[in-house]
């Protein structure tokens, strides 16, 4: 694995189907974009040489991985069903919504209960998510989890 060509360079949104989000959505947005870029392993199975720029879109109800080279060289465009996900970022999202709630209130064996649940629905999600890409992008784990988060950053509800 060649982690200075086979990386992602630059993450961006396509405001104008994905939209912009509260300012709390727009931090979430930004930190996870930033989380991806700082360690990431991100691989095309089309055979072209990174580093590459990922533009996540929403078409016909799909995210849109837009992948390019560095020099804006478009290298595929893979739609990804959000279908298979509805249930682990509900369940995540309800999971979480448990979690800063504890954190206010319980014992930290409740909060950390509640968390080691959270990291389980998310690795979950990663699993899903390297599947859903497998044949066309090839991430690890790390990367697939970071991925998630900003998936969920951009699903989430104000």
């Amino acid at each position: 694995m060649d982690r200075e060509r086979n990386r992602l360079v630059a993450v961006t949104l396509d405001e104008a189907s994905i939209g912009r989000g509260s300012p709390d959505q727009e931090h979430e947005r930004a930190i996870a974009i930033y989380d991806i870029l700082e360690s990431n392993y991100f691989c095309v199975a089309v055979e072209a040489e990174g580093p590459y720029c990922l533009r996540l879109g929403i078409v016909e109800r799909k995210l849109a991985f837009e992948i390019t080279r560095e020099d804006g060289c478009t290298l595929m465009t893979h739609l990804l069903s959000l279908t298979p996900f509805r249930r682990v970022i509900r369940d995540y999202a309800m999971v979480c919504e448990s979690y800063y709630s504890a954190i206010r209130t319980a014992s930290a064996s409740q909060i950390e209960a509640i968390d080691m649940g959270r990291r389980a629905l998310h690795n979950e999600a990663a699993e899903l998510l390297a599947q859903r890409l497998e044949g066309k992008v090839e991430v690890d784990f790390d990367t697939a989890r970071r991925l998630f988060t900003l998936i969920y950053a951009l699903h989430r509800k104000p």
